[in-house]
């Protein structure tokens, strides 16, 4: 149990490390939307390993930017929010973990699919959730004049989550046909570590 203990904390080390790379892909559309590509390793990681391992790597998904300099920080708590809860939550997708492993055991292609789209929408909204509110109370400054805050945040945060959801979930539907395999660990772990 020690060894599929490391061997999925490695895992999701590997995974923060190759979703900050994504990350620094530029995929910035027009002068605010941003596609965020780490998150499908991060979903697609938060889905076969569980809650808590997507949680987990999520957050050092979140320190790895500090790392790479790629932080935009106006305050400590903004910094806080947009780097360190804010991924964390993209792990929630993890919570769809155990019923997607019981569609892959059983061979229920549709239920699978659902899974995949549900976790992947729940994992965006949750992270970007947290943009959301950064962007309203810290960022809100920035709107263009005559613009509520809430307003620019929702546009500038619900346009990146929107195109991110469907760039992950795209990718995701397109693994679960080609390599289905990324989504079943060897050891059955997903629900020990939800």
């Amino acid at each position: 149990m020690e060894n599929t203990r490391l061997r999925v904390w490695i895992e999701g080390t590997i995974v923060a490390a190759l979703a900050i790379v994504l990350s620094l892909l530029p995929t910035t559309v027009g002068t605010g939307f941003t596609i965020s590509l780490g998150m499908i390793p991060m979903i697609l990681y938060a889905l076969r390993r569980g809650a808590v391992a997507g949680i987990a790597s999520g957050f050092l998904w979140g320190v790895l930017h500090y790392l790479t300099g790629d932080v935009a920080i106006l305050n400590l708590l903004q910094g806080f929010i947009e780097y360190f809860v804010a991924f964390m939550f993209t792990g929630f997708a993890g919570f769809f973990a155990k019923p997607l492993q019981q569609a892959f055991r059983a061979k229920q292609p549709v239920k699978k699919a659902g899974y995949i789209i549900l976790a992947t929408i729940v994992g965006t909204i949750a992270r970007f959730f947290w943009h959301f509110i950064a962007g309203y109370y810290f960022w809100g400054s920035y709107a263009p004049e005559g613009m509520s805050p809430l307003w620019y945040s929702f546009l500038a945060n619900g346009g990146s989550a929107l195109a991110t959801m469907f760039a992950t979930g795209i990718v995701l539907l397109l693994f679960n046909k080609t390599a289905p395999h990324l989504f079943v660990p060897k050891e059955p772990t997903a629900s020990s570590f939800q």
